[in-house]
Parts: C-alpha cells; structure tokens; sequence
C-alpha cells in the first residue's frame, strides 16, 4: 500500500494527527465549536487508507444491481443530468469519544484514540441519490417490495489496511426518500470537495454515522442483501462488552449477530469551560461559597431528530441548569449551545479543587443521553453517547 499521494498539506496545522498513514487527524474541538459551519481546515481526517488524487474528467460512478437501466457518470455529467440539491449536515465518526469511553470505563479499545472533536457540521451540495436512482429505473420486483433491500456504496481507488476496498452500505428506503436528503456530494461548504474529503464524489447520509459517507465512490449498486465489506461486516459494530478480541467475535459469530451502525449517536460535549471572576459580566452576582462558570459546546440528535434540549449541571446530576442552543440549521446540523452554571465549593477552596461539569441532550423525540454508569463498552470504542463531562480546576 502506497502512502505517496499523502503530502504535509493535507494535514492541516490546525488537526491532531493521531495517525499519519493512513491520514487520521481531528481538531481541537474548542477551535471547532466556533464555526457553525465548520472550515474545511478544521473538519476531521478519517481514512483506512491512502488519500487519492483523481481526474474529474475521467473518473466515472457506476450505478448497478436492481436496475433496468445502468448508469456511468463522470463529474461533469452527473452535474448536467441532475438538478443540484445543499443541505446542511453534520457528519460523525462513529468513534467519536472513543478516548472517553476507554477512559471511564477504564478498558482499553481498538482503533484510532479519537478524542470529541471528530464531527464536522458543514453545507453539501450534490445531486439527490432517489434521483439517480429513479433514472436508473428499478426493477418491477425491488419496486413492489423494496423493504429489505439495501444501496451498497464501494470505492475501488485504493487498498484499505484491513480489504482490499472500502464499502458500505444503507437500507435502499433511505436512499429513495426524498427527504432523507442522500446525496452524491461535490461540493463542501460552496467549494469543490478536496481530495482529503472524496474528490470528486462523495455519498452523503445525514443522520447516519461517517463511515457510510463513502468518499472517492465510484459504484453504487442496488442489492437484496447490505454490502459484503469489510467495514461493513467486521468493523464499526457494538459488540458486546464481554467480547474482548477480534477473534473471540469471530469464533463466537458476533460480527453476524450485531447489526451494523446506521444512525447518528445522540451527543452531546463541553468544548470549553471557564470560571468568570465574581461582578464580571453576564451573570447575576455570584452566591456565597460558589464559583460561576460558562462553558460551551455542541449536541447532535439521533437518526433524523434534532436537538430539542441541553442541560448542565455541577452537581452530578442532582441539578440542571438549561443551556442556551445558539445554533441549529434544518434537520440534520449539530447545535452549538452556551451556559452560565453556579457549583458550590468550600470556601476557600483547598489547593488543586476541581469541579466536574456534566452535560446532556435530549432530542425531539424525547431520547436524553444516558448517564456514564449506564453506558456499555464496546471492543471497538463506537457509538459512545454517555453525558459529557468536563473538569476546570479552581
């Protein structure tokens, strides 16, 4: 596997880079948190293998499988045969908080030591995949029954460290649901996507985890079984914390028994914390034996839901403070939020005092994050969505 299209600029100064080759990189997420778009040199890196230059004019997407018709595109084509869609999405890797989890619960995990800033909220522009789709024409049976049929995305541009390439897939119901807004993206932020980030394609599903935002795509296929990958089949799974290795999941078929990850995971994250020195604006007159802090952060619903709530609390959740949501776009962004919260403390408090902030979400739906007690560890370090916490020393 050839590393040499990995030049220094594709790590941005800006990123963390947890593993060079292949590129792995996140920012720091107090730096990200004051975008509501986030800037293509602070969006996160997540790649299982080489990062591809390709040629717009050649590069083609096959579309395949359930169809009557197959359809081939190269950038400029797809541009002219289909009407342009944005929207705004937030994009997750499903090891977000992967260092969290392995340090509350106190057992190592697999996988790239991914802190909480791997997310990313930014405007994409495409064409929508039901378009494609239905251009492609269905075939009658997939058209009477399209339950249980999936969309399988593949790019074949490069070997990945654990197949030969990387894969995925979703179920074919979101794919043609106008308003699950799927899309073949080009564009990030108004920009066409550079070669850290898909050039030229890229699938886009908001609402589900990163690792089915295939970049570099170069075949969809509509098939009555989800993608055979790798990463589809062995990997990105919430394995059951009394499975430790890799080859006990194997020998115990786990990887058959547990569904792939598909929705987003309800997060929620303080980003930065600071005690405001008592009579300083914005808050009332600090109370006897107590601190004043603001903090900020982000929250991202679930599948297709918003955020409809953050709280703190400096109390361990025996009381919550509601924080003030500053931004939210649409369905499918993250929302940016702020809060002033009073943690009592002894007075003076003793040298190396600390206080523990929590955070929590709660969606539309009404689902909130559990607490860290209730969340499950998992070999791979995936899909943690236990309440926030922060630490400020006094």
């Amino acid at each position: 596997m050839s590393y040499e299209s990995h030049q220094p600029h594709y790590a941005s100064v800006f990123l963390d880079v947890k593993k060079l080759e292949p590129l792995n990189a996140e920012p720091d997420v107090a730096a990200l948190i004051e975008f509501p778009h986030t800037p293509d040199e602070l969006t996160y890196c997540r790649n299982h293998g080489p990062i591809t230059v390709l040629d717009e004019e050649t590069f083609t997407i096959k579309i395949d499988g359930e169809v009557r018709n197959e359809l081939k595109f190269t950038l400029d084509e797809l541009r002219r045969s289909f009407p342009h869609a944005s929207i705004v999405a937030a994009m997750q890797c499903a090891g977000n908080r992967r260092s969290t989890m392995s340090h509350k619960k106190g057992r190592d995990t697999e996988g790239i030591p991914w802190g909480e800033g791997v997310i990313s909220n930014l405007r994409w522009t495409g064409v929508r995949m039901c378009d494609v789709l239905l251009a492609a024409g269905l075939t009658q049976d997939v058209q009477q029954s399209p339950d249980g049929m999936h969309v399988c995305f593949c790019s074949h541009v490069a070997p990945c460290e654990d197949a030969a390439f990387f894969g995925g897939s979703i179920p074919l119901a979101k794919a043609l649901d106008r308003d699950g807004d799927v899309l073949i993206a080009y564009e990030m932020n108004g920009h066409p996507l550079s070669p850290a980030h898909g050039f030229p394609f890229r699938i886009v599903v908001p609402g589900y985890s990163g690792e089915r935002w295939v970049k570099w795509v170069d075949h969809i296929t509509v098939s009555r079984h989800e993608s055979a990958n790798y990463y589809q089949q062995k990997d990105y799974k919430v394995l059951p914390s009394s499975v430790t290795t890799h080859a006990q999941a194997d020998s115990e078929s786990w990887w058959t028994k547990v569904p792939p990850l598909e929705a987003n995971t309800l997060n929620s994250v303080i980003a930065t914390a600071r005690i405001i020195p008592p009579g300083s604006p914005p808050e009332s007159p600090t109370p006897p034996a107590s601190v004043t802090i603001a903090a900020k952060g982000y929250a991202l619903g679930g599948a297709a839901a918003r955020i409809a709530r953050v709280a703190l609390s400096a109390d361990r959740g025996a009381s919550w403070v509601r924080a003030h949501i500053t931004y939210q776009e649409g369905r499918w962004s993250w929302a940016l939020w702020e809060a002033i919260v009073v943690a009592r403390v002894p007075q003076p408090p003793p040298p190396g005092t600390r206080v523990v902030l929590w955070c929590r979400a709660t969606d539309e739906d009404g689902v909130s994050q559990v607490y860290g007690e209730e969340s499950e560890w998992n070999l791979r370090g995936v899909a943690y969505s236990a309440v926030g916490e922060y630490e400020i020393e006094l």
